[in-house]
């Protein structure tokens, strides 16, 4: 067992029994406590580690030994920068998770609350009694709609007509005022004189009275 195990182990539990256990506001403000003496110490080491390195820019060549110096503190102040990332990254997580579960807790209380609520709301009522009432409801909705449906139907005036009578008068009314617009029309006058004769016979005529001339030229 590591000894981080162990720490926790045996602090975990003297401390369980003395006081029953953090609660998770303690909890979660002790880890924000950490998270932000972690941060200030990252601006800390973010500080020193620029500090070296200019002073090793300064000594440069000149001084190799202190210009080697401050990069050496550099590279342990990069390490123990790097070390404080992954502390933060696991704070991070375990506050979340921590978080989660105090909300989880929170609505599973509240829902217990309401179940507890529901559970007496529902004592005082009798599903044999709900049902009967739920049944003279639907009766009286079914004698409602029927009222309506009386209501809105048509009183049957004007329903004692056969219509296939009326349609057969109609259709006789349309028949006179077609009969009337067919006289109304007024055709119109043949002209009173003669149409020319077709083109074919005066052509033919013509042709005659030509053979004709010839026919005395030629004798």
């Amino acid at each position: 067992m590591s000894k981080i195990s162990k720490f926790f182990k045996g602090g975990g539990s003297a401390a369980s029994k003395g006081r029953g256990g953090p609660s998770p506001q303690e909890a979660l403000a002790r880890l924000r406590e950490t998270e932000e003496m972690l941060s200030k110490k990252q601006e800390y080491l973010e500080t020193r580690i620029e500090r070296e390195l200019a002073a090793a820019r300064q000594h440069g060549t000149r001084n190799k030994r202190a210009a080697l110096q401050a990069l050496k503190r550099k590279k342990r102040y990069e390490k123990q920068l790097s070390q404080i990332d992954g502390t933060l990254s696991t704070i991070e997580f375990q506050r979340e998770a921590l978080e989660n579960s105090h909300t989880n807790t929170e609505v599973l209380k509240n829902m217990g609350y309401a179940a507890q609520a529901m559970k007496k709301v529902h004592e005082n009522m009798d599903l044999n009694k709900i049902d009967d009432l739920m049944q003279d409801i639907t009766e009286q909705q079914d004698v409602a709609q029927e009222i309506s449906d009386a209501i809105s139907n048509r009183a049957g005036f004007g329903d004692e007509f056969d219509e296939d009578e009326l349609m057969a008068e109609l259709e006789e009314l349309e028949q006179e005022e077609l009969n009337k617009g067919m006289r109304d029309i007024k055709l119109p006058s043949v002209p009173s004189t003669s149409l020319p004769s077709r083109p074919g016979k005066l052509k033919r005529a013509e042709d005659e009275d030509e053979m004709k001339k010839l026919a005395a030229w030629a004798s």
